[in-house]
């Protein structure tokens, strides 16, 4: 495997949390299992950056990073962010970067009703300038966590122009990092967040993320409820095991992206725009 400069593991997170639906579970760690993952991190050596961070060092070779690089990234914006994962940060000296769906700010999960899950906290624009204060990187995650690739054009830059305006009014700074809800996004979601003045976008992926990568496709591994230190560790290393999708896996997952990318162009009049 190439060196651990050109290989950065971007880790995805949602809820730290014990407690969730059937349908929600696959989007939890517990506390407990978030801190065995910090211990592990920090007993070997890994130096954590924000996405913006990795980005700069990206864009100057690589000649910056740390030896061992790892960037945290946590989807959504539970509340449980402020009082489970936030503190655990802290303990380990970590930083992390922080996808907020801005609709839901002081009030709950509505977008995921279908999961039984309409009523998890989020959190609140006071916590979230605490948070940012605190050096943890606040970015953008839509207004309302639609599948972007899903809706017309118009429709899909607002999500995109409304949280990142909101960010900036309420917390006084650039919002810089934009994440795909559930990861999909075509050329033309992509496009669009780049053209709204972000630097960077995160998708999914389930791989190490490379120097190389598109820097507004950038590769993720999502992290499960029974992510183990050993699965964390086999992943970080020979980014291998549960956590990497096979190449046969990821080319089925490129071929269903570019198959909803070809149906939203058709649905949602994409070659208009």
């Amino acid at each position: 495997m190439p060196s651990e400069k050109q290989y950065i593991p971007i880790l995805m997170y949602h809820s730290i949390s014990s407690y969730a639906s059937a349908g929600f579970r696959p989007c939890i760690v517990s506390p407990e299992s978030f801190d065995k993952h910090l211990s592990y991190l920090e007993q070997y050596h890994y130096t954590s950056l924000t996405i913006t961070q990795l980005v700069q060092a990206m864009a100057n070779g690589g000649s910056t990073l740390p030896a061992r690089p790892v960037v945290l990234t946590f989807d959504d914006g539970y509340a449980d962010f402020y009082s489970a994962a936030l503190p655990a940060l802290q303990r380990h000296g970590f930083t992390a970067t922080l996808y907020i769906t801005t609709g839901s700010v002081e009030g709950t999960s509505r977008w995921l009703q279908h999961l039984g899950e309409g009523n998890r906290l989020m959190l609140n624009w006071e916590q979230l300038a605490e948070i940012n204060s605190s050096g943890i990187e606040c970015a953008a995650h839509t207004h309302t966590h639609p599948a972007l690739d899903m809706l017309p054009p118009s429709a899909a830059r607002d999500e995109i122009v409304r949280s990142k305006d909101l960010l900036e009014e309420h917390l006084g700074q650039r919002i810089s990092s934009f994440a795909y809800p559930y990861g999909y996004y075509s050329s033309r979601v992509l496009q669009l967040v780049r053209d709204s003045g972000f630097d960077s976008a995160c998708a999914i992926g389930r791989k190490m993320s490379s120097m190389h990568d598109n820097t507004f496709a950038l590769a993720r591994l999502m992290i499960w409820p029974d992510t183990n230190v050993q699965m964390l560790s086999t992943a970080l290393s020979i980014g291998r095991g549960p956590l990497v999708a096979s190449p046969v896996r990821r080319l089925r997952l490129n071929m269903r992206l570019r198959l909803r990318s070809a149906y939203g162009r058709l649905r949602c009049g994409w070659n208009a725009a």
